[in-house]
């Protein structure tokens, strides 16, 4: 076999091949080539045998890559075929890649990044992906620029931290993009997202509610559901979310108690239930029927969605209190159900409740080194300080002025 002669060519003459702008063909030995067509384009190529039979791949363009540099690209390419490998599969395999529009590189990231994700992550992503695919989902990966992502965040109008998370999704995407190699770095780099939407707004204040819009509350002229409802979630200090998804097997009525199971907002807990909770329990079960949640949904189309039972909408009862302020005009001021949970906790501080008792109660984790060898539910204590609350709530429902005395402070409280 003859033997194969390497480093045939030098820069000087493929510059002067290139100044003279005629069309050549050389070889430097080992299958590696240097073309230049009529048009002036110099190209390196890879001549080799694979499955039999003679093939060809472009490594790149001159002077992009250099003499030196096609020679080692070849080298690695040569190694390649004798391992069995076909370099001209593996450009098509990245040329496929680089090929991809928004849309196909959406799809990858919800089978391989969005499912992987949280369910509550999943569904804001989801309707985010949903936005970008609209709006440029029919672009090349690589011909998206940064003037493209801003284009797409400014032209939804929704709130801050709606936008916050479109932005997140546009980050995710193209960082899978760049993570396979389609683009060299992602078009959201150095973008300043406070100069797209501005800075993020004041959170809102939480409100207390006062002794008198606990009694109109407790008091609404809503459906028995969802004033029952709202009295529980007064009353417990739960999540909203909590008491959607509570199933009856979970309410022990006869002891009592109410279990919630380890979430993703916090572990799991046994909340004692007043007398007067326990009854407002009761009924619902009445009403849920044959039901298998404490609050089964309303609408026909959601029971059929879920095959016949499912819990009420997330926004069923905040809808319920808007509605009933908007057109009853209660002396109420606006609230949302997360601020029963912060009318709770005022007003068992209010009450002299000691504070890493409330904090329990809203099933808050204890800071630092005492969280975290303090393994005490303080069970009997919660007992004893949600059944005060729940005689306060009682009183200003019943229009009375409250004069039962405060559980005392004790050493522990902060």
């Amino acid at each position: 076999m003859a033997k194969t002669e390497f480093n045939l060519l030098t820069d000087v003459q493929i510059r002067k091949w290139v100044r003279a702008a005629i069309p050549v063909a050389k070889s430097d030995g080992g299958g590696l080539t240097f073309t230049l067509s009529a048009a002036g384009t110099a190209v390196w190529i890879l001549r080799f045998r694979h499955g039999g039979r003679r093939q060809e791949v472009t490594l790149g363009r001159y002077p992009d890559m250099s003499l030196a540099a096609a020679r080692l690209n070849a080298a690695r390419k040569r190694i390649a075929v004798v391992d069995g490998v076909n370099p001209a599969d593996e450009v098509r395999k990245v040329k496929a890649r680089k090929d991809w529009t928004v849309r196909q590189l959406i799809d990858d990231y919800r089978e391989k990044v969005l499912s992987t994700l949280a369910d509550s992550t999943r569904r804001s992503y989801g309707r985010n992906l949903i936005r970008v695919e609209n709006g440029m989902g029919g672009m090349s990966v690589e011909s998206v620029g940064p003037a493209d992502v801003v284009a797409e965040i400014e032209r939804h109008k929704i709130g801050w931290v709606e936008a916050f998370t479109l932005w997140c999704v546009m980050r995710g995407i193209f960082k899978h993009a760049t993570g396979k190699k389609m683009i060299v770095a992602s078009p959201c780099a150095g973008i300043l997202l406070e100069a797209v939407i501005g800075k993020r707004p004041n959170v809102r204040k939480r409100l207390m509610l006062t002794d008198a819009e606990i009694g109109t509350l407790t008091t609404a002229n809503m459906s028995e559901e969802n004033r029952l409802a709202v009295c529980v979630l007064l009353a417990t200090g739960v999540r909203a979310s909590e008491l959607f998804t509570a199933l009856r097997e979970h309410v022990f009525i006869q002891e009592a108690r109410w279990h919630i199971p380890k979430s993703k907002t916090g572990p799991e807990m046994d909340i004692p239930l007043a007398p007067i909770v326990a009854e407002w329990f009761a009924r619902l079960f009445e009403l849920a029927g044959n039901s298998a949640y404490v609050l089964p949904a309303r609408l026909k189309t959601r029971l059929e969605r879920f095959d016949g039972d499912a819990c009420v909408s997330k926004d069923a009862v905040r809808e319920a209190i808007d509605y009933w302020i908007d057109n009853h005009k209660p002396k109420i001021r606006r609230f949302t159900p997360h601020d029963l949970r912060s009318t709770m906790k005022s007003h068992m501080r209010k009450l002299r409740i000691p504070r890493d008792i409330s904090e329990m109660c809203l099933n808050h984790k204890i800071k630092g080194v005492e969280g975290i060898y303090d393994q005490y539910t303080y069970y009997a204590e919660r007992r004893q300080a949600l059944e005060l609350w729940a005689r306060f709530i009682a009183t200003c429902q019943a229009g009375k002025k409250w004069n039962v005395t405060p559980i005392k402070k004790s050493a522990r409280s902060a």
